[in-house]
């Protein structure tokens, strides 16, 4: 555990300058156990990590970049093998109709979305449009498998959500079977000026593996391992990014739309680095104490990290505390949930789940008193996403912070994963977060409290009224 301490005698406030803006991603990951309908294997919280799924790759080095584009890899062969395999099982599948018919398989998919899908374009999806989707595509003739899933590929992107998906059983086994980490990058598909799909790095993990190479927001994505990935989807290319952790992948990425072409040698990383930075600040000619804490992401050592600062602050003498969200674009949600609790009584909202089956309704509360009662200021911006939002809506709507900035992001979309009997699967929106306040955040963010930082006897003043309108 690495946690940077730096004292201050500064006699205002002033919060080291955000990084480079990453939008839309974070990591946000979260885990449920196996459900029977029909085969729930994780639920994932979150926008941009529908393409974050796990992946085993083999990595060997690889030549410089000018040669990369005519590169053909020595593992060539085990490849084909395995895509020999995988032909083999789909000519399995399509030979054996007596294990499940490709009508069954469509129609699986279908009531999935019918009993599950939580739709946020009502020009997109209802009920009634769904069901008349039932019937054109029961109508069609399905003679072979692939084409079943091409019509459930069609099917799901009808739905206007980019994160609603097909995967393919190739592409389920290795998510259900390996447990990999990635290099903290997030990808986007943009159609280029022929309509063709390219890649460009929509967000980065602060001082991931990737961000960490020199890989910047806005990079297009060229290569991995010398495989060309125009015209993949993100979710093709981040399979083949993601493999075991301390092993290599070398990606390819132009910088803007003009800019020079670069090879970097980016290292799979799974051990967890601090996201915690903080000092103390003196104010009001020393009179007066605040911790600043600057949170880059909600990883596995987000919590603990934080209440050591915390109390460490405290010790120091602390009696204000202001908390930096700005640019962090979420992460493990459920460690944004538990980092909440820690200033809110017992009883109190963290955040609501809404969605249409009950297991995905649910009011999360603190079940304990507050481990921290002075007050919070926490500071937002427009990449302040996912976890972050749950957080600082959490604080706020529970009157124990103030919020100053920008409109946060407003992402707040929960996904799961089911398992389809031939041992595809399909990624479905199920749910959505709702703050205490009963505000939805998906595409519309927090507005703050103020834009500028306010004066001591303000944050104090606007705290206590809200609590008296609560009381």
């Amino acid at each position: 555990m690495r946690i940077f301490l730096c004292s201050s005698p500064s006699s205002s406030l002033s919060p080291p300058p955000p990084p480079p803006p990453a939008t839309n991603h974070h990591r946000q990951k979260s885990l449920t156990t196996l459900s029977q309908k029909p085969s729930l294997l994780r639920s994932l919280s979150g926008a941009a990590i529908s393409v974050n799924l796990i992946f085993f790759s083999p990595v060997l080095p690889l030549p410089p970049p000018s040669i990369a584009s005519n590169y053909t890899p020595p593992f060539v062969q085990s490849e084909c093998r395995e895509e020999d395999k995988q032909i083999e099982n789909e000519k399995r599948f399509e030979n054996a109709p007596e294990l499940v018919t490709n009508e069954e398989i469509v129609k699986e998919a279908w009531e999935i979305v019918n009993d599950s899908f939580l739709g946020t374009d009502r020009s997109r999806w209802s009920p009634q449009s769904w069901l008349q989707k039932k019937e054109d595509i029961l109508s069609t003739s399905l003679q072979t498998r692939s084409k079943a899933h091409d019509i459930i590929r069609r099917m799901l992107s009808s739905l206007g959500d980019p994160y609603t998906r097909f995967l393919s059983p190739a592409e389920f086994s290795k998510m259900a079977r390996y447990d990999m980490s990635g290099i903290g990058v997030n990808l986007r598909e943009f159609p280029d000026e022929n309509g063709e799909v390219k890649l460009k790095v929509l967000g980065l993990i602060l001082d991931g593996p990737a961000h960490s190479a020199g890989v910047r927001q806005g990079d297009e994505l060229l290569f991995v391992n010398g495989v060309n990935v125009k015209g993949k989807s993100a979710f093709e290319a981040l399979s083949i990014i993601q493999g075991p952790s301390e092993t290599s992948v070398n990606i390819m990425v132009k910088h803007g739309n003009c800019g020079p072409v670069q090879s970097f040698e980016v290292q799979r990383q799974l051990v967890a680095k601090t996201p915690v930075f903080y000092r103390l600040e003196q104010m009001d000619n020393g009179n007066t104490k605040v911790g600043y804490l600057r949170l880059k992401e909600f990883n596995a050592l987000a919590r603990k990290d934080l209440v050591t600062a915390m109390k460490r602050l405290q010790d120091m003498g602390a009696s204000f505390f202001v908390l930096d969200l700005r640019d962090n674009l979420g992460g493990l949600v459920q460690e944004g949930i538990e980092i909440a609790k820690l200033f809110l009584n017992e009883g109190n909202t963290v955040i609501y789940t809404a969605g249409r089956e009950s297991q995905n309704i649910k009011n999360i509360i603190a079940e304990s008193g507050p481990l921290f009662t002075a007050p919070v200021i926490v500071l937002v911006n427009k990449n302040t996403a996912s976890a972050s939002e749950i957080v600082a809506t959490a604080l706020h709507d529970n009157c124990r912070a103030i919020l100053v900035g920008e409109r946060t992001y407003g992402k707040g979309l929960i996904q799961s994963v089911f398992e389809l009997r031939d041992g595809s699967g399909v990624v479905v929106t199920v749910g959505k977060y709702v703050t205490p306040n009963h505000l939805d955040i998906n595409g519309n963010g927090i507005e703050p409290d103020y834009k500028k930082f306010p004066a001591w006897n303000e944050v104090a003043e606007h705290l206590s009224k809200c609590q008296k309108q609560q009381g």
